[in-house]
């Protein structure tokens, strides 16, 4: 009976520090938050059952005559299966939502610019048009495509001039709202989806991103090109979601429109769609 109960307490108290790897695994991928100083803080409290374990076998070593008194003993060995159950499954749950995260961002995003994928841009539209329909809020669209592009990778390969849309792609993300979407149309077009932003505001924006990135240097050439800076223009289609429209196909479609004018125009410009106004067509140039 003594040894059944000593080896109950001991066990208990190993399979405690056992607990504390999969708590510590838990804790090493959790930024600085509350959640991570609560599970810092549970780690203590194993630390501490696992000292009192052992200071119970310590103290009544050897004390149990009785079947009855092997009740304290059995309970600290199921609460330290307990804890380590708990732990595990917690650990692995962990690493399974980490899992599922990965996969929906690169499910939902392209692999060579990091923006989001055509996939995700038409189940986006569907969405956001759907929602201002119903609310009447504003939506547009920006179809971009870089003027020249084929001049690009013929003058420097086609491992520069992905780098280059690379470059463009984020410094069109991040010259956006946190809540504008930029998805990869196909090819160097890019498209960005402007939520409660109508088209004469979507007009402003295209202008303002035709200067950004006019103005800047997006990559440096590599040393047989004389490191020169490569720079780059856009042209820019714009068109917003109208009473006339039939879908958010079509929206996108007169923004592709747009944009074939915006090169007939000489490139590096925002061309706005067709829209019916007051039972009216107003052509609108920009």
């Amino acid at each position: 009976m003594d040894n059944l109960a000593n080896f109950l307490v001991v066990l208990g108290a190993l399979i405690l520090l056992f607990s504390l790897s999969p708590v510590n695994h838990l804790r090493r991928r959790l930024p600085h938050s509350p959640c991570r100083t609560a599970w810092m803080f549970l780690s203590a409290l194993i630390v501490s059952f696992f000292v009192g374990y052992l200071l119970y076998a310590y103290l009544f070593w050897g004390e149990t005559r009785q079947l009855s008194e092997l009740l304290v003993p059995m309970v600290f060995f199921l609460g330290a299966i307990f804890v380590f159950v708990v732990c595990t499954f917690a650990a692995k749950t962990a690493d399974d939502v980490t899992r599922l995260c990965h996969l929906e961002h690169e499910n939902v995003t392209d692999p060579l610019l990091g923006i989001f994928n055509r996939r995700h841009m038409d189940r986006s539209l569907r969405q956001e048009a759907a929602k201002a329909r119903r609310y009447g809020l504003d939506l547009s669209v920006m179809l971009i495509d870089v003027d020249f592009f084929k001049q690009v990778n013929d003058t420097y390969g086609h491992a520069v001039g992905d780098r280059v849309l690379q470059s463009l792609a984020q410094l069109i993300k991040g010259s956006v709202r946190d809540f504008d979407m930029v998805f990869r149309y196909g090819g160097e077009e890019l498209l960005v989806l402007l939520p409660y932003t109508n088209a004469q505001g979507a007009q402003v924006l295209g202008d303002r991103l035709c200067h950004w990135v006019a103005d800047r240097s997006l990559l440096c050439g590599p040393e047989d090109k004389g490191n020169e800076d490569i720079r780059v223009t856009i042209s820019v289609g714009v068109s917003g979601l109208n009473p006339d429209l039939k879908d958010e196909a079509e929206m996108v479609a007169r923004a592709d429109a747009a944009l074939y004018r915006a090169k007939d125009n000489g490139r590096n410009c925002v061309e706005v769609s067709d829209f019916v106004c007051d039972g009216a067509l107003v052509q609108q140039n920009g």
